[in-house]
């Protein structure tokens, strides 16, 4: 059967046809796209024109994000911004640390005695007077362990209960446990291998928790809802339930996204991780794409654990943390590149972009692969020269554009400072060097929403209102490009997704008001109408 769409106006990001007014579709896929007169050859079809007053685009594509975004919310949110949860309930954001103690003491009060109090979205660097600690923990909940994500989910805070279920003073030689002025943990712990610490005690990791069917439902959910068809799971562990959950919610028919899944490369030894990922590119299916992996250098710079090049922290801040030893990290791009791999690599620090351009030059000298598309993920402050040798190399890049919304001002007062403010998320700079590029959300640290997302790339405001490095706006169509095609090359899906174009996959997002034409300043306020996913329509609530 073929369906005919009408629509106002469609946006193709195909550059022999840019646009269009309608598109049929026939067994999931694109079957032709054009004017009403190009339509007459499709005799016998069915002309569906419910969004005959709305614009069509391809479906928007997140190409970092987290499947965390539906697993977290079963905890208490503890953020500084205010957030609708999967239910469409907004949570105020906390103005300060009393409003926090307070939030969390009452959800504390509403879940079993017994059970530990896990709560999310904290962001201290909002509150430099008031950092928190285990005291400040105690306060709201002294009785049972606490633990508190921070809003980058690179950092932790744990109340005194916790430390001691932890044994976390007899712990030796793991770097990221911060002490107090006394010499003994304050509760707070930095980056991988000291959060590590209190899941062992818990007995889980947070981060295991996307092996869930009804996590992966629930993130589609929130990801169907604002227009994305294609989702990205960066930071995946692939353990055996993992990998059966993912198996099993994409197989159910009505699932409204594809996902890709790229495997924590830390997790595994070189050997053990690419003999995986060979062993679930089998497992796929048309909704469920396996064969990248996630490489973690640093940290975040909010939270003060990436790692920048000299003169380092603005406020003169020690220097961020790596996520294991240099050497290690550039070992492991040499096993994965070999193997045939594609990298996304977490880089939030121009050090941490040193490093991994180094390992890639070695790598592409050693073993050279002329489509490797490894991809750089967050890489806010790169110089010019790191763009310039990013480009050589055959790079991609995605980039975080929500920092400059959310932690702009902070960046421009404290971390970095005037010059590398202006240079914060070089998108730009990125187009004018021809490399490929592509903007994300990094879902949950920031809300998943690619229109809001075009929105900060395009207008570059701070939540106050500050504009941050005027020469690198995007415009509203480089914007678009960059959540639609330009983040489907990044994941070596653009055969498949990511334009409208014969022969792919019958994936559009439907919007009720016209993208190219509105204010740019409205952009973020767009409503997404449906989502249709290989032909099937999923229409919003």
């Amino acid at each position: 059967m073929t369906i005919i769409y009408s629509a106002k106006r469609i946006i193709t990001m195909n550059p022999s046809q840019p646009e269009a007014t309608h598109i049929a579709l026939r067994e999931g896929r694109i079957l032709a796209v054009g004017t009403q007169e190009s339509m007459k050859y499709f005799e016998g079809a069915d002309c569906d024109n419910r969004f005959a007053n709305d614009v069509i685009l391809p479906g928007f594509v997140e190409g970092h994000s987290h499947a965390l975004e539906g697993a977290l919310w079963s905890y208490g949110y503890l953020g500084y911004f205010g957030r609708a949860d999967p239910d469409g309930k907004y949570w105020e954001g906390l103005g300060s640390v009393p409003a926090m103690q307070a939030r969390l003491s009452d959800y504390a009060a509403g879940i079993k005695a017994e059970t530990p109090v896990i709560a999310w979205g904290f962001d201290p660097v909002y509150f430099p007077e008031e950092r928190l600690d285990r005291h400040a923990l105690d306060a709201a909940v002294p009785d049972r362990p606490v633990v508190v994500f921070h809003a980058n989910l690179h950092v932790m805070t744990v109340n005194t209960a916790m430390l001691k279920l932890a044994n976390i003073d007899q712990v030796k030689d793991v770097e990221g446990i911060r002490l107090g002025m006394d010499g003994k943990p304050n509760g707070e712990l930095q980056e991988m291998a000291a959060m590590h610490v209190v899941f062992d005690a818990l007995g889980f990791s947070v981060f295991d928790l996307v092996a869930s069917v009804e996590t992966l439902q629930r993130y589609a959910k929130i990801a169907s809802r604002c227009g994305v068809t294609t989702i990205t799971d960066l930071y995946n562990p692939l353990s055996d339930e993992g990998v059966e959950a993912l198996e099993n919610a994409t197989s159910e028919p009505g699932y409204p996204v594809r996902l890709v899944p790229a495997m924590a490369a830390l997790s595994w030894s070189p050997q053990a991780g690419t003999e995986r990922l060979r062993t679930c590119r089998a497992l796929g299916n048309e909704k469920l794409y396996f064969g990248p992996a996630k490489l973690m250098t640093d940290g975040s710079i909010q939270g003060y654990t990436a790692r920048l090049k000299w003169p380092y922290y603005h406020d003169g801040s020690p220097n961020g943390i790596w996520n294991a030893p240099p050497q290690q990290l550039k070992d492991l791009v040499h096993s994965y590149h070999q193997a045939g791999a594609q990298l996304h690599i977490h880089c939030n620090g121009d050090e941490a972009v040193d490093l991994m351009l180094d390992a890639i030059e070695e790598v592409q000298e050693m073993w050279p692969r002329a489509d490797h598309r490894h991809t750089l993920q967050h890489c806010q402050i790169m110089d010019h020269a790191q763009l310039r040798r990013a480009a050589r190399l055959g790079v991609c890049l995605n980039i975080f554009a929500n920092h400059l919304y959310y932690w702009g001002d902070i960046h421009l007062k404290r971390t970095l400072g005037f010059e590398r403010c202006q240079r914060l998320e070089p998108l730009a700079s990125t187009r004018r060097l021809n490399i490929p590029l592509a903007i994300h959300s990094d879902a949950p640290v920031t809300p998943l929403g690619p229109l809001f997302t075009a929105w900060c790339a395009v207008m570059r405001k701070s939540a106050s209102g500050i504009q941050l490095g005027e020469h690198e706006k995007l415009s509203v169509a480089q914007a678009l490009e960059a959540i639609t095609l330009g983040a489907a090359y990044t994941l070596r899906m653009d055969h498949l997704v990511g334009s409208l174009e014969i022969g792919k996959f019958a994936d559009m997002t439907v919007l009720d008001e016209d993208p190219l034409t509105c204010d740019p300043d409205r952009l973020k306020d767009i409503g997404v109408k449906a989502t249709v996913l290989g032909g099937q329509v999923h229409v919003n609530e």
